[in-house]
């Protein structure tokens, strides 16, 4: 038995086997719909059904029960009931096309243990654009690739990146620690719908686990001086101290250049000499705000403080549709 597929934006139409994902048929098919993880952790490949059903193996950890009873749906994950109609739209999202060009490292240095700072240099004669909060794809020799959020907002030509080393991993491992200034390599930039939405004129809520800093701080380094910057709120989640590998850096200039900043960094396995916040970066969010209903609130990090920040935010009155969220994952680093 298979079902049938429409997509309203591009009037493709695919069949999906049973107990296939949506994703797996659209690919099967050549039919090209956003994703990156697979694995229901980032929510890139979110959909919105329009007609039809879906079910879930396991419901997926960047989905909340309440955003599917509206309709919305990870398509790595759903696996169809009924024929579907879909819409992909990204409402207010940027549409910039990705480009395949030669970035040449110019800095690999270390803002911590195991994270990495990459600064590379993008050609000159190619324009290359990108929204705050995007990500790049470095590709790899055998065919694979990397992803990694820009950590910096665009300027000029030079892009920087927080890179965290995992043990064993293709990239992080083997090729970030042999890099040398000159070094060039393949990259396809931009990617990804998570990215700063100024028209919001919501107080920003910014919250992050370990280099979910990233998009983050490229979002705020675009807001730095800028008159229309909105209140901003800044909860960094990391487990100790040393973890936090720009936390002299924030807490000492980002309020000089950000309207009414605010920033809470809070460790889950702090020493006894912290003086700090302590526990779950999501938790610390629902200590101090009691009434969420008017911020614009961006999550980027761990799929498990996405999933839970998602479910208790909604208790306090956070808008769905002013919730933007990127789940990091290292399986592939």
């Amino acid at each position: 038995m298979s079902y049938r597929i429409h997509v309203i934006e591009t009037q493709a139409t695919f069949e999906v086997n049973e107990g296939e994902s949506v994703l797996d048929g659209a690919l099967r098919s050549g039919v090209c719909l956003a994703h990156e993880c697979t694995f229901g952790g980032c929510g890139t490949c979110r959909v919105q059904i329009v007609e039809g059903a879906v079910a879930y193996d396991e419901f997926p950890m960047a989905l909340t029960e309440e955003e599917a009873a509206t309709g919305a749906a990870l398509a790595c994950q759903a696996r169809p009931t009924a024929d579907l109609v879909l819409s992909v739209a990204r409402d207010g999202g940027v549409d910039i096309p990705a480009q395949r060009v030669t970035a040449t490292v110019r800095e690999v240095g270390w803002l911590g243990p195991d994270v990495a700072h990459l600064r590379m240099q993008l050609p000159d004669d190619v324009p290359v654009q990108y929204a705050p909060g995007q990500y790049m794809k470095i590709l790899l020799d055998d065919g694979t690739h990397r992803s990694f959020s820009m950590a910096s907002a665009p300027r000029g030509n030079e892009v920087d990146f927080h890179v965290r080393r995992i043990a064993g991993g293709r990239f992080t491992a083997t090729r970030l620690p042999s890099l040398q200034p000159g070094d060039r390599l393949e990259v396809e930039v931009p990617h990804g719908s998570f990215s700063l939405r100024k028209e919001d004129y919501r107080p920003l809520l910014m919250i992050a686990t370990g280099t979910g800093l990233a998009p983050i701080k490229s979002m705020l380094e675009s807001l730095m001086d800028d008159p229309d910057c909105p209140p901003v709120s800044l909860y960094w989640g990391a487990r100790t101290l040393e973890d936090l590998y720009l936390h002299q850096e924030i807490a000492s200039a980002w309020g000089e250049r950000l309207y009414d900043f605010q920033y809470v960094p809070v460790l889950s396995r702090a020493g006894d000499d912290w003086q700090g916040r302590r526990g779950h970066v999501q938790d610390a969010v629902c200590q101090d705000h009691g009434d969420l209903s008017e911020h614009a609130i961006y999550l980027c990090g761990s799929p498990n403080m996405i999933r839970d920040a998602r479910q208790t935010f909604a208790a306090l009155g956070a808008q769905t549709p002013f919730i933007y969220a990127d789940g990091f994952t290292f399986q592939h680093a």
